[in-house]
């Protein structure tokens, strides 16, 4: 991916980097009342009176309005390679999980509200797939073995411990791994026993042909295929609690000079008219099947695919005015089509460039995707090229990434998502901080997508406030229904919003505090009255 690996911008020459099912997850359909029976007795004898629960006032805490931004903020967390995490194939379950939540101490204090960690980065899964074999960058073997345990159930349950979103990233048809870089290359026998490409060798594609620097791919030309590669993503939508289903931009690969993909098997039987127009075809319905299947299995998932940052160059044929690499002739990526048909529930192009570049400009690009998506229900989540920071040129100045947030923020963006976590991480030039303290001081809860059930919960009960050091924490009663917490804190006119936290209790400074329930689509209920210690 931009967000995963190597790509080049043609003509530029520029390169672009790449729970199970939890008890008590929230219903996505309200729970209707039971009704009432009859009374025991004709004269029953009176109740004691019980104080009844306050119901909260939407949007205010006590005599003042709450405030939080809605913005969606986020970064990449690669597998592949071990890019990020785990930092190198084979580590002890307990080494994974302490190295996991450190990626999560550093999404909190970027003040970060979702993460999007790579599950399937080339043919493989991080979880008990019956659809693919474990990953090698997990386990370290390439022979399928068990590692014991369920990283995904730990990821779900860690990620919403901390009120953040998970979004499950899936490369959907990279088979494996060149050989250089660890992986089977494009010999069918060094793959592990049971995988789908071994055993359905007529659904694989070497590309390029080298035996170093090639991979296996699924073919999107056969049915078959396509169909696997759902049934694998879908796998996981059932049996884990997922907030979204991410996809990179690696459909048909990136073309590389001198190399040619070999559908000619699938284009004969399958194909029609143009094998440019058949192939963008296969996508347009692998996305649109792959939205319809999740939304049939759960509702509430939201479907995102984050595309290279060009659909196409001339203003004349619906582009931007750039000069690179174009998605729809290229890889035969139709993301416009996505956008307008509703086959996503967010978009999240690539926009590895500075502002003015010539052939690629992100003053030019940005404005293309916001008006794209304006009138839809699909969100627009900017993917940020982190990584370039410190490269030479517009990226030696560390205000650039800042100018791209300034400018979202301008055009009414609905997020952010970086990459990739060690980019951040590594903060070259001091650039994350720098637009962390000016744009991700404070917590924000995501934009609620009105297409998904809603379904706020009542007001928090219980309250109670109890002394800490030199702090307070905060206590309160488990809502039904609430997915997490939004913490606000009063002041003399506004209650800002101070966390967000998937459990029952807050520490913080001594002052009057509100707490509000959010669903999982995180619409918000009514704020509990204040308390103060």
């Amino acid at each position: 991916m931009a967000a995963g690996l190597a790509m080049v911008l043609a003509v530029a020459g520029i390169t672009a980097a790449l729970v199970l099912n939890q008890p008590g997850r929230p219903s996505p359909t309200p729970v209707s009342p039971s009704p009432t029976g009859s009374p025991a007795s004709p004269t029953p004898p009176p109740a004691s009176p019980t104080p009844s629960a306050d119901p909260g006032t939407p949007g205010r805490c006590g005599a003042v309005p709450t405030r939080a931004r809605r913005e969606l903020r986020g970064m990449w967390l690669a597998t592949v390679r071990n890019l990020d995490w785990p930092s190198r194939p084979g580590l002890s379950e307990s080494e994974v999980k302490r190295e996991y939540r450190r990626w999560l101490d550093l999404a909190q204090r970027f003040n970060h509200n979702a993460i999007v960690v790579q599950v399937r980065p080339s043919g493989d899964a991080f979880w008990p797939s019956v659809y693919a074999p474990w990953s090698l960058w997990l386990t370290g073997r390439g022979d399928g073995v068990d590692p014991g345990w369920d990283p995904m159930a730990f990821l779900v349950a860690e990620t919403h411990a901390r009120g953040m979103e998970f979004h499950a990233w899936f490369n959907p048809y990279r088979g494996g791994s060149p050989a250089a870089a660890g992986g089977p290359g494009t010999d069918l026998t060094e793959l592990a026993p049971g995988h789908p490409l071994r055993e359905n060798p007529d659904w694989a594609i070497a590309y390029p042909d080298d035996p170093d620097t090639g991979s296996l791919y699924f073919d999107p030309g056969n049915p078959d295929a396509r169909r696997h590669v759902e049934d694998a993503i879908l796998d996981a939508v059932a049996r884990y609690d997922l907030d979204a289903v991410h996809l990179d931009d690696f459909f048909y690969p990136y073309p590389q000079s001198g190399q040619r993909f070999n559908d000619d098997a699938s284009f004969a039987r399958y194909g029609e008219g143009s094998r440019a127009a058949w192939r963008r075809a296969n996508v347009n319905a692998f996305v649109s099947e792959l939205h319809r299947r999740i939304k049939e299995l759960d509702a509430g998932v939201k479907f995102g695919i984050s595309p290279f940052g060009i659909w196409k160059n001339a203003v004349a044929d619906g582009g931007a005015g750039t000069n690179g690499l174009e998605s729809y002739h290229a890889i035969h990526a139709d993301s416009r089509r996505w956008v307008e048909q509703g086959w996503v529930d967010y978009i999240a192009p690539q926009l590895y460039w500075q502002i003015g570049f010539d052939r690629a400009d992100y003053a030019a690009l940005l404005p293309w995707w916001v008006a794209l998506t304006r009138d839809t229900d699909v969100h627009l989540y900017v993917g940020q090229a982190d990584y370039r920071v410190g490269q030479g040129g517009a990226w030696d100045d560390p205000g650039e990434l800042s100018r791209h947030l300034a400018l979202g923020r301008e055009l009414g963006v609905q997020g952010n998502l970086h990459f990739r976590a060690g980019s951040v991480s590594d903060d070259a030039l001091g650039a994350q901080t720098r637009y962390r303290d000016e744009f991700y001081s404070r917590p924000a809860l995501v934009p609620v997508m009105e297409q998904l059930p809603a379904d706020p919960p009542a007001a928090p009960q219980g309250l109670a406030v109890a002394q800490s050091g030199t702090d307070v924490t905060l206590t309160w009663s488990p809502t039904d229904g609430a997915a997490r917490y939004a913490v606000y804190r009063a002041g003399a006119e506004v209650a800002d919003l101070v966390a967000v936290t998937g459990g029952t209790s807050f520490t913080g400074a001594a002052g009057s505090y509100c707490v509000a329930g959010l669903d999982r689509a995180w619409n918000e209920g009514p704020v509990s009255a204040p308390v103060t210690g």
